[in-house]
């Protein structure tokens, strides 16, 4: 079986690494911080997962700047997560985007893509309790953990 890593960035509300866990778990795979991340030791694992809350439209700085840092690929299967105060398939496309293109840059493919909504209370959200009060819920770990079961079937047999 390929060894498989999830790299995750997440501290407001721990949003996503709720769903890292979960996803970690299924793909029987440890979780590191970017700055953990070796980057000379990153093409032994066969799936690589990245991960984080959506901050003004993209991922977070820290795994931007991991994707900018990580060595040319001829090939490697990598998927990415988030949570994010608005969802829906086209807004995670978009936010999912600038992580996607550096990833696909270094030559490693898409192979899935998951986001749902999290806990929000930045900028004026804070002063009315923010939105998303409890989520990621049950239904968004139960659809975490079938996304990782489909990634599980798929590429790591």
């Amino acid at each position: 079986m390929k060894k498989t890593l999830v790299i995750l960035c997440s501290y407001h509300h721990h949003n996503t690494e709720k769903i890292a866990k979960v996803i970690a778990k299924v793909l029987d795979a440890p979780i590191q911080l970017p700055n953990e991340v070796n980057t000379e030791e990153i093409q032994e694992y066969g799936l690589i997962g990245f991960g984080s809350g959506i901050y003004h439209g993209q991922h977070h700085e820290s795994l931007l700047s991991l994707a900018e840092r990580l060595p040319q690929v001829s090939s490697g299967n990598v998927f990415l997560f988030s949570t994010a105060g608005v969802t829906g398939n086209a807004k995670i496309a978009r936010d999912h985007s600038p992580l996607r293109t550096r990833l696909q840059s270094k030559g490693y493919t898409i192979v899935g893509e998951f986001g749902c909504k999290g806990f929000n209370t930045n900028s004026f959200l804070k002063y009315v309790g923010g939105m998303n009060k409890g989520r990621p819920n049950d239904q968004d770990l139960r659809q975490a953990e079938e996304f990782a079961s489909g990634l599980k079937k798929k590429y790591m047999s």
